[in-house]
C-alpha cells in the first residue's frame, strides 16, 4: 500500500495540472509510480520530470547503456517498481538477461561488451563505495566519452532520486508484476 495517495487528473490542482498534462503528452505517455508522487510538490516535479527525459531520452548514452545503468540503481535501492519497469526495457535495449538476473540477484554479471563493462563498474562501485577509483573513471573515459561520463553520473543520480522516491512512498509494483527483490 502506497504511503501517499495516487492522484487522478480530477484530484489535480493548476499547478499538478500543467505537469500531469507535461508527462502524459512526452514519450513516457502516462503518469505512474514515482511521478505521480511528485506532483504532491509539482515545483518538483516539474523540474524532475525535465531530467527524467534528458536522462533517459536525451542523453549521449545509448538506451542499451542507460537502462544497464538504470538497473544497476534500481537493484542497488531493490526498487521493485523501478526494476519492473526497466528490466523489460534493458532486454528489449539488447542486455543479455543472463546480466539482468545477474544484477537483480546481487551476482556480478559478465558482459560480452566493453562499454556495458565500464558501465556497470562505474555505477557499481560509485553506488557500493561512493565514489568511484582512478582506475574505474579512467576506463569509463577511456570507453564511454568524457561527455557520457557525466550524463552517465546524472543518469544514476536522478534515478537514485527515482528509487528513493519509490522506497520512501512505497510505490507499488505495476499490476501483475511479482516483486523482482523478496
Amino acid at each position: 500500500m502506497a504511503r501517499i495517495p495516487v492522484l487522478s487528473p480530477e484530484d489535480l490542482s493548476p499547478a499538478q495540472r500543467v505537469v500531469w498534462d507535461t508527462i502524459a503528452a512526452g514519450p513516457r505517455g502516462s503518469v505512474r509510480g514515482p511521478l505521480n508522487v511528485w506532483l504532491h510538490s509539482p515545483g518538483l516535479a516539474q523540474r524532475a520530470q525535465e531530467l527524467g527525459a534528458f536522462c533517459r531520452y536525451g542523453s549521449g548514452l545509448p538506451p542499451r547503456l542507460s537502462e544497464l545503468a538504470i538497473l544497476v540503481t534500481g537493484a542497488f535501492w531493490k526498487a521493485g517498481f523501478e526494476w519492473s519497469t526497466h528490466a523489460p526495457i534493458a532486454a528489449a535495449a539488447g542486455i543479455d538477461p543472463a546480466c539482468i538476473e545477474a544484477i537483480r540477484t546481487g551476482e556480478t554479471p559478465r558482459f560480452a561488451q566493453a562499454d556495458e563493462q565500464a558501465v556497470y563498474a562505474f555505477a557499481h562501485e560509485l553506488l557500493t563505495r561512493r565514489e568511484v577509483s582512478d582506475a574505474t573513471y579512467a576506463r569509463a573515459v577511456e570507453v564511454l566519452g568524457q561527455s557520457n561520463v557525466v550524463d552517465l553520473t546524472g543518469v544514476l543520480g536522478y534515478y537514485g532520486l527515482i528509487s528513493m522516491t519509490i522506497k520512501v512512498f512505497e510505490v507499488p509494483l505495476p499490476e501483475g508484476e511479482a516483486e523482482p527483490f523478496s
